[in-house]
């Protein structure tokens, strides 16, 4: 392969990879919330979301809801704390009704915990950071 192969070839890798860790900062790389936000989800792109992350968590909350709201800046700090490590992800489920169904919630806040696609936990209810965080992160 020549010099000039050689450097174009170099080149198209570097715009690639360059390409790939601009898309993962904005987030719009397979949900994975590495920015430290939450991804909102809907019916349509829950189980895409929970497939391709190694631990989500997502928070099924509602706009009227309370205790949602009180959960809602403890979920966006352990987004921050965990950006990498964990994804997070929010479905409002008002209007997402599919995935509650699916999954059975009857309750909210309920925070569902995938493990490489496969639901490893729930934790229903409004709670403080420190046990929603050791709850969360007993699956890393």
């Amino acid at each position: 392969m020549g010099s000039k192969s050689l450097d174009e070839e170099l080149e198209r890798i570097k715009a690639s990879e360059l390409k790939a860790l601009l898309s993962r900062m904005s987030g719009k790389e397979s949900g994975l919330t590495e920015t430290g936000k939450p991804t909102d989800l809907s019916d349509a792109t829950f189980k895409d979301f929970v497939e391709k992350n190694t631990v989500s968590v997502v928070d099924c909350w509602a706009a009227w809801c309370g205790p949602c709201r009180m959960v809602a800046p403890i979920v966006e700090e352990l987004a921050r704390t965990y950006a990498g490590k964990i994804s997070f992800g929010k479905l409002d489920v008002d209007k997402n009704p599919q995935v509650p169904m699916q999954y059975g919630i009857m309750s909210i806040p309920t925070l569902l915990v995938f493990k490489k696609g496969s639901l490893v936990d729930r934790i229903v209810g409004a709670m403080p950071k420190p046990v929603l965080e050791k709850q969360i992160t007993k699956h890393l």
